[in-house]
């Protein structure tokens, strides 16, 4: 018993220690040091890539792109770069995901404009297809060259 004791204990003082403003607020800082806090935050920060516009990252290898890195829209792109477009239904059952995750990576390429979609009619039905812009087929070919080079 007095070790289960000990082990409450133990916990309760660790519990306190990440939930109580007075004891640093969970931020690793005790006494509530903000200052060093701050300065920890900010030494942090300035080893992180900076963010550049169109999802492009400094990473250091020229061309690698965080919107289509996510791995369905590299699958995606990959997709739509072989051919010139591709319905939904096919590009959902070559990916295996389903129809609001297709739908949500699609949205996010096409708002950075590296995709387009159209629709049409075809046998009486809405069907919906998926094409790489020209911008968007450079990005994923700019893409791969970074993923290689960083493979070696």
């Amino acid at each position: 018993m007095a070790l289960l004791a000990d082990d409450r204990a133990l916990r309760d003082r660790s519990h306190r220690r990440r939930h109580h403003p007075e004891s640093g607020g969970g931020h690793g800082v005790r006494g509530g040091d903000r200052a060093a806090l701050d300065r920890r935050r900010a030494a942090v920060g300035s080893r992180l890539p900076a963010r550049a516009a169109g999802g492009l990252v400094s990473t250091g290898v020229e061309g690698f792109d965080t919107v289509i890195h996510a791995p369905h829209r590299l699958q995606i792109c990959a997709a739509l770069d072989t051919v010139g477009q591709v319905e939904f239904a096919a590009l959902r059952e070559v990916l295996g995901v389903s129809e609001s995750v297709l739908s949500k990576q699609v949205k996010a390429l096409d708002e950075a404009g590296y995709v387009t979609v159209t629709k049409g009619t075809r046998d009486r039905r809405v069907r919906t297809w998926a094409s790489l812009t020209t911008e968007g087929r450079r990005a994923y070919r700019d893409h791969v060259a970074a993923l290689r080079a960083i493979v070696g």
